[in-house]
């Protein structure tokens, strides 16, 4: 599919209003436990990689550095992520600012999803919330979003 096709299809497509919004107040950066949430279809040679449609997420372990793309769009162009994770995946800029006392630390876990979806709704009300609660179960206080 090309890109013009992508953004022929996609160009009508409703965008949720919400009525309120989950909004907090996180500590300091220089005490807070960040995590990253990427779309790009991350997982580790282990884990299933993702099929179309696939709404779940992936945890993704932080002191490992063998994720693997799973992202399967003909629109997705990998040579920037094959040079270079961070590019997708800050892990470690993460792990430099804990290191510089810049954030308080780089939690243990994160999360991937596949992001090129076009029903987000199992997201929103599943998949979502679900690793929303893993990440808030761990202390995570910030979360680093990598839209993909």
């Amino acid at each position: 599919m090309s890109d013009r096709e992508i953004k022929d299809r996609t160009r009508d497509i409703e965008c949720p209003v919400f009525e309120t919004t989950a909004f907090t107040t996180p500590p300091p950066l220089e005490t807070a436990t960040v995590a990253i949430v990427t779309s790009a279809s991350l997982h580790h040679p282990e884990q299933g990689d993702f099929a179309p449609r696939d709404t779940t997420y992936r945890v993704l372990d932080g002191s490992r550095r063998d994720y693997i793309v799973g992202h399967w769009s003909p629109n997705f162009d990998t040579a920037g992520v094959a040079v270079d994770l961070n590019v997708v995946f800050p892990i470690d800029r993460l792990d430099e600012l804990a290191a510089q006392g810049r954030i308080g630390k780089v939690a243990g876990q994160h999360l991937a999803y596949a992001g090129n979806q076009w029903d987000i709704a199992e997201i929103r009300m599943d998949g979502g919330p679900a690793g929303a609660a893993l990440l808030r179960e761990q202390g995570v206080d910030v979360v680093l979003l990598t839209p993909v």
